[in-house]
């Protein structure tokens, strides 16, 4: 991910402007392009998206894969231009479809997934954790596809605690969505 050069502070307004053969997520006015994702990348987010949408089969909860815009801290009454955060994580679930319009989420997805990449290691698990964690995203995982593991992240109080620790041989259940067990040897496989 490398940013573009800093002008001004960027809204969501100025980034549905620009080209969409270039994705692109701002974080507090800043924006940063997003290279592809590798094979490796996107077989694995295939295969969490693809059990998550069975689970969530005739459920009001949905999930979304990237590209798909989530305005973190975006109220209802704000604007494009009032919106400076903006991110396109690997995988979303939302429950509450008040929080969904034609151009994605607005506030706090229940579940965010994220696969690391060379290029995203520190971001993913640095200042992303920190604004998913201030918006309130409920769960958080983070899939390290070289170390073969899922990290969980719960919301606890505001906080996220230390997490649980899936290995690629674990089922790894998710807080947020009763019942729901995701099958690992499946997601490494």
């Amino acid at each position: 991910m490398t940013p573009m050069p800093q002008e001004k502070k960027y809204t969501y307004a100025d980034l549905l402007e620009w080209p969409e053969d270039a994705r692109y997520e701002l974080i507090d006015g800043e924006p940063r392009l997003l290279s592809a994702p590798s094979r490796v990348h996107q077989e694995i987010s295939i295969a969490i998206a693809s059990q998550l949408y069975l689970f969530l089969k005739d459920k009001k909860c949905r999930a979304y894969s990237a590209p798909f815009d989530v305005r973190l801290f975006q109220q209802e009454e704000d604007a494009p231009y009032d919106v400076d955060t903006v991110v396109q994580p690997d995988i979303a679930v939302i429950c509450d479809p008040e929080k969904l319009n034609d151009l994605g989420c607005r506030g706090a997805p229940d579940l965010i997934v994220e696969i690391l990449s060379p290029a995203t290691r520190r971001y993913d698990r640095l200042i992303k954790f920190n604004l998913y964690q201030r918006a309130g995203v409920r769960e958080y995982w983070i899939v390290d596809p070289e170390a073969r593991v899922v990290s969980v992240h719960t919301l606890e109080e505001g906080q996220y605690g230390s997490p649980a620790i899936y290995r690629d041989c674990d089922q790894a259940p998710l807080t947020v969505l009763e019942g729901c067990v995701i099958d690992l040897p499946a997601v490494f496989a």
